[in-house]
């Protein structure tokens, strides 16, 4: 079946349809992608995944036309880069 892998850093971004297996899962088509060989500093372990916006485990099975999204981690505070705190609501 096809589905496709996307992973972006501010100065490049990856989109790549890959064949899986039937019963194959997120772990699998991340492997198959070549992303994990392109980006030496992407850790599966801690980086969180997804499918079209809704966060999964590595393990989850695939349907057919499916987006797997591998997200980066958030490197800046956004109630800080707002300049306000979480509490303020005026």
């Amino acid at each position: 079946m096809k589905v496709s892998v996307t992973y972006a850093l501010p100065e490049r971004q990856v989109w790549q349809d890959v064949e899986v297996a039937e019963h194959a899962t997120v772990r699998d088509a991340i492997e198959a992608s070549g992303i994990p060989r392109a980006f030496p500093s992407l850790d599966l372990s801690v980086q969180k995944v997804g499918i079209f916006s809704k966060l999964v485990s590595l393990e989850a099975r695939l349907e057919e036309g499916q987006r797997i999204e591998i997200y980066r981690p958030i490197t800046a505070d956004p109630i800080a880069l707002r300049g306000g705190d979480a509490d303020d609501s005026e």
